[in-house]
């Protein structure tokens, strides 16, 4: 490193990822004192001759150390000259040079060992997020996708034909790797496999496991909790709340893999009655639990805690739980139905997304293009869906979506509805879409029938069946059934063969709302009439 000497100090700028987070200036007090540069520390310190012990020891242990007062009037006392440090993830990434001078000098720098460095740097009080790395990957989501799949394809009443399985991506054989994966050591669960065993035919299919071998299977998790029981009791001997922390983790994520619904969420929740347990932790533990209900559809035990986990997030919590938690929340709220607010969590969520133990990227994208064409108004379809440069990162594995959304925006009514009918299949082999296909199949004729009807004061039957590519009878039926459900603001006139729209205006809508409402509230205060007179 070099440095230019005015009046015995230089000025250190802390450089982090090109961005400088930190500039000081130190004094030089004799000529021949080194920089010491300490890599991964949050600041480096000047080095006494090795005359004082007492102060060299004080020197290096930098900002970290608050006590160091003697360090800190140097600090305020000083006024002079750049020199930049650089702290990068690499070995090599320790220092730059600044910009020459004239009068310049060099300094010499020492670079201590990884040993060195490892033994002055002081422990950071922070608990870090569990991510999408660190995260539980028990129980598997996939996994609980691919179950899915073949519940519709191959189970008692199945939705989806060979041809529709093939065109969603569904593999022929995956009942036998379900199989295998559910026995395997992998997984290893004896209470899923039973279930699925029946529900998927696996009786009929060689290398099915036996009841004997499932016994078996029991035996040998019964004796795995045991031993990790046996850790919890050293740990709170031995160790601290840490590691009785981790060891519960270690019990509740191996129920969550290989243990029954109600088991793992009752390992959960001995860790979350552990003492001194911070928030970070448990939102970990609730996000992990959150994924157990999931895994086995209890969408009533899903929604309660998550709807805990977001209570806790609010009053602490990092960003990256909170980023995650969205997604969490968004995905239950989809299954609640509540798609308009699950949408704009999910679009939040679109160029931040961290959440790939809970669903691929694929499938949140998914998700937010299908929620989002819903209710997102024309100018934010095209601004945040359409022309967003995440999702158009992967539009290439999602045609099919992808065209039922551009067909909407450019008004290709025919291409619009042909984009449905490949839609369907996607939508229930889909574990968290399935359950609404139906409501979202009719939405989007809904959303297509108005936006055609809205350009128009009056269309004949047969422009409008042409537009759609369907017959006159067909769209008949369809117009006939969502005007008299309130949907459309049009008639049908039959024998003209013309339909006709007549669009209230605002005013005549809230009067017609509040007349709604009005008659809503007297009945119910008539209920509470008659109640109060018993």
């Amino acid at each position: 490193m070099s440095s230019q000497r005015k009046k015995q100090s230089i000025k250190l700028d802390l450089v982090l990822h090109d961005v400088t987070v930190l500039s000081i200036t130190v004094p030089l007090r004799a000529s021949n004192k080194r920089l010491k540069l300490a890599k991964g520390s949050t600041f480096i310190g000047t080095q006494e001759p090795a005359a004082n012990s007492e102060h060299k020891a004080a020197n290096n242990t930098g900002l970290q150390n608050d006590e160091n007062r003697s360090f800190r009037k140097e600090l305020d006392a000083a006024k002079r000259h750049s020199v930049v440090l650089i702290l990068g993830k690499n070995s090599k990434d320790t220092m730059a040079p600044p910009p020459a001078e004239d009068d310049g000098s060099k300094m010499d720098i020492d670079n201590p060992s990884t040993t060195e460095v490892e033994s002055k740097s002081a422990p950071i009080n922070t608990t870090p997020s569990a991510s999408s790395e660190s995260a539980s990957k028990y129980p598997n989501m996939e996994l609980a996708q691919s179950i899915h799949q073949l519940v519709v394809t191959v189970g008692p009443n199945p939705r989806l034909d060979a041809d529709e399985a093939k065109a969603v991506g569904i593999p022929s054989d995956l009942n036998a790797k379900v199989m295998k994966e559910v026995g395997g050591p992998d997984v290893a669960n004896p209470s899923l496999y039973r279930e699925l065993k029946g529900t998927l035919g696996w009786e009929s299919m060689p290398g099915c496991l036996s009841e004997e071998e499932l016994k078996a299977m029991e035996e040998k998790n019964t004796a795995t909790l045991a031993e990790l029981e046996k850790k919890v009791e050293e740990a709170k001997e031995q160790s601290g709340d840490m590691e009785v922390l981790d060891a519960r983790f270690a019990i509740a994520r191996f129920a969550a893999k290989s243990l029954s619904k109600d088991e793992a969420l009752d390992a959960y929740d001995k860790v979350l009655a552990l003492p001194k347990l911070s928030s970070g932790k448990t939102i970990d533990a609730l996000m992990e639990s959150a994924r157990v209900a999931s895994f086995y559809s209890d969408t009533t035990k899903n929604a309660s805690i998550i709807d805990r986990a977001s209570k806790l997030a609010k009053e602490g919590g990092d960003w990256d739980r909170r980023n995650r938690l969205k997604v969490y929340n968004a995905l239950s709220l989809f299954l609640a139905r509540d798609v308009k607010v699950a949408a704009s969590l999910l679009i939040d969520c679109v160029a931040t997304f961290s959440c790939s133990e809970l669903c691929s990227y694929t499938d949140f994208v998914v998700y937010t293009m299908l929620s989002s064409i819903l209710h997102l108004p024309r100018t934010d379809l095209k601004t945040k869906i359409i022309d967003g440069p995440e999702i158009l990162s992967i539009i290439q594995e999602i045609p099919i979506i992808t065209t039922l959304v551009n067909a909407l925006y450019d008004c290709d009514y025919k291409a619009y509805l042909h984009a449905m009918v490949e839609v369907h299949p996607i939508l229930v082999a889909d574990r968290f879409l399935e359950p609404h296909s139906g409501y979202i199949m009719r939405e989007l004729h809904v959303l297509g029938y108005k936006q055609f009807l809205d350009s128009y004061k009056s269309v004949t039957l047969e422009s409008m069946a042409s537009s759609f590519g369907v017959g006159t009878k067909y769209l008949d039926l369809q117009l006939s059934r969502f005007i008299a459900a309130g949907r459309l603001t049009a008639k049908v006139d039959k024998f003209g063969g013309v339909v006709e729209t007549n669009r209230p205006d605002l005013k005549n809508a809230q009067y017609r709302d509040m007349i709604q409402q009005g008659d809503v509230l007297l009945n119910r205060i008539q209920k509470l009439a008659r109640v109060v007179d018993l």
